[in-house]
């Protein structure tokens, strides 16, 4: 929240924590005087979802047999999830893809 501003509606599973956390989030809004709260909209098995997305990447990661730093698995990874996201279309409009993997790979 502190990088890209309180959200108006959150997607959350269907744990308590998570609930928990969003109404004392909301208590707190309210105490110093935000008059929106934020909305959770609850799905059941969101994890299932977020699952399903990340076993391409999965697929593709499992082969490799390591790497040595942070970093080169941070851009490793973040260059696949990219080609996931190309594939799928969710790349930002206003970027060519090739300018979209290089900002996130490097």
């Amino acid at each position: 929240m502190e990088v890209n501003g309180l959200p108006r509606k959150i997607v959350i599973d269907k744990s308590a924590a998570n609930t928990e956390g969003i109404k004392d989030i909301n208590r707190m809004l309210k105490r110093f005087g935000c008059p929106v709260p934020i909305e959770m909209v609850r799905i059941k098995y969101l994890n299932n979802l977020v699952e399903q997305d990340h076993r391409f990447i999965k697929r593709r990661v499992r082969p490799m047999l390591g790497f040595k730093s942070f970093r080169s698995a941070a851009s490793t990874i973040a260059g696949i999830e990219l080609v996931n996201m190309i594939r799928k279309g969710q790349f930002r409009p206003e970027l060519r893809p090739f300018q979209q993997f290089c900002q996130i790979a490097t």
